[in-house]
């Protein structure tokens, strides 16, 4: 069988296939993985792990000579990520107040819009994109969490921003671009884990999902997860066109919901109590965002990537 060949062939496959295989089994057999031992490790929690070996690899590729990319690249996309999901839900709060439009708060869409999926954005950065397009996840990984949604709503005298959990990401790949940039001949070993490691962390991913929320969440959940793949996926885009970038369609990457964006609503109506009627809502939808965007945005940056090597093929032909 060809299997491999198979899942290549899906938009984004070797990382939305087995985040898919994890989100059926946690919903079908939600105790199948919590046996412990190794299986737990390997198909339950260890994501997080793996995705750090992963970065330490895509690090080693990262050529002294072009350290400033990855730093251009997050900075461009982290702020285009938080102007849109702000601006958004702004006005959404401006027209029509805390409990928004079709059913959806204010509070979600900026929680859900301006947090993106690192794990997601720096597989598909690693699939279509090169290593500076996956070093901008050292960046990007500062919208995880409450701050930008705190920030949005005018609360960030009482938010701290996460300097440590940002540290923390861009350890893994500070040690992997030194030793790639002493040693070619390990640079080389390590591009191997640039792919290899996708699907060994994406199951997992998806094992913490569950597709009854999308069902729970219904349809305005189901709203918010396309608009934030449309809005911030081509946002994404065109801001990595602007900047010049080599491999635009890489942009689209941010056009994800975060997982841990599922515990925002509740932190916001922690410090602000008037939002505490919308909180369960915004929970729920927030949840099926992640899911929709897990499917959506591998799906829109292979089209946008297939339109990008189109277009390269006429102005060479």
């Amino acid at each position: 069988m060809q299997i491999l060949k198979m899942v290549k062939k899906v938009p984004g496959g070797l990382m939305i296939i087995p985040l898919l295989l994890g989100a059926l089994v946690n919903t079908v057999f939600p105790q199948a993985l919590e046996i412990g031992g190794f299986t737990t490790h390997l198909f339950k929690t260890g994501a997080m792990p793996i995705l750090a070996v992963f970065l330490f690899c895509n690090g080693a590729q990262i050529n002294a000579r072009q350290a400033g990319a990855p730093l251009i690249k997050g900075v461009a996309l982290t702020l285009i990520k938080f102007l849109i999901g702000a601006a958004l839900g702004i006005l959404v709060n401006s027209l029509f107040g805390p409990t928004g439009v079709l059913g959806i708060a204010p509070l979600a869409i900026v929680a859900a819009i301006t947090n993106s999926n690192g794990g997601l954005y720096a597989a598909l950065a690693g699939e279509y994109g090169d290593s500076t397009d996956v070093g901008a996840v050292s960046i990007l990984s500062i919208n995880d969490g409450p701050f930008f949604t705190m920030l949005a709503f005018g609360v960030t005298g009482i938010a701290d921003i996460p300097f440590m959990a940002l540290v923390a990401t861009i350890v893994p790949i500070i040690i992997g671009f030194i030793l790639g940039n002493l040693d070619e001949e390990l640079r080389e070993f390590l591009n191997k884990g640039t792919v290899l490691l996708i699907p060994f962390f994406a199951f997992p991913l998806g094992s913490a999902l569950n597709f009854g929320q999308i069902i729970e969440a219904g349809l305005p959940g189901i709203i918010l997860g396309v608009a934030c793949t449309i809005l911030t996926g081509f946002g994404g885009y065109w801001t990595m066109k602007l900047i010049r970038a080599e491999r635009p369609q890489v942009g689209a990457a941010i056009g994800t919901t975060a997982g841990n964006a599922v515990a925002t609503p509740a932190a916001i109506a922690a410090v602000d109590p008037s939002l505490a009627g919308v909180e369960p809502s915004a929970t729920v939808q927030i949840a099926a965002a992640i899911i929709v965007t897990a499917i959506l945005c591998p799906i829109l940056v292979s089209y946008l990537n297939k339109k990008e090597k189109a277009r390269a093929a006429v102005q060479h032909s």
